[in-house]
């Protein structure tokens, strides 16, 4: 189901529109943005708006944080999205944060379920801010499939899923991709973390 901005309260979007100016200014290149757990979970729940009770860990290691117990697929599914990322980054000669419990992912109750063409795509809905008048810009409004959190610890919020597993994986690739290029090749990453400006996912083939 679609939301549109009224539909969200004025605290969750006021909390968004703040962690993404932060985001903004990480990405500038402020590497000293290192946060412990408590804040890092403050952070996610802050720009959310949602409690987030329930801490697990993938067969391989990722800590897992949702408001209620995953399925057992969706956290394959996270593993498989970084596998397939940190093979990847390791033929471009990458070596930092490419394991498993380097990882925070945190799973969100999603703000819609289907796009404007009624395809299954659970998203988060943040404002269009710099996107505004562009291809993403749904009246104000961006959807989603993810967001980084976190540089220090590597941490991202992906929306809540009952099926398509497969593209759970894809977006967890596709925001791992942040978090690999700004610890393993900056000049890239300032290149690629706004898509705004163009671009998109994948970024490393």
């Amino acid at each position: 189901m679609s939301v549109n901005r009224t539909s969200v309260s004025s605290g969750k979007w006021a909390a968004i529109a703040a962690a993404c100016l932060a985001s903004v200014a990480i990405a500038i290149g402020n590497s000293s943005d290192t946060i412990n757990g408590d804040e890092l979970l403050f952070r996610a729940e802050r720009v959310t708006g949602d409690r987030f009770l329930y801490a697990t860990k993938t067969p391989r290691g990722t800590l897992v944080r949702a408001r209620t117990e995953p399925p057992a697929e969706i956290l394959r599914a996270i593993d498989d999205g970084l596998s397939t990322l940190f093979d990847i980054a390791h033929r471009h000669g990458y070596r930092r944060r490419l394991r498993h419990s380097d990882y925070t992912v945190f799973i969100a109750r999603a703000d819609r379920t289907a796009d404007r063409e009624g395809r299954y795509s659970p998203d988060i809905a943040i404002p269009a801010a710099q996107y505004a008048g562009s291809i993403y810009d749904q009246g104000g409004v961006v959807y989603a499939a993810g967001m980084v959190l976190s540089f220090d610890p590597c941490a991202f919020v992906i929306a809540e899923h009952e099926r398509d597993w497969k593209r759970v994986a894809d977006v967890v690739r596709y925001e791992g991709e942040h978090l690999v290029l700004f610890h393993n090749d900056p000049s890239l990453f300032r290149q690629t973390a706004d898509h705004s400006r163009g671009g998109g996912h994948p970024i490393l083939q």
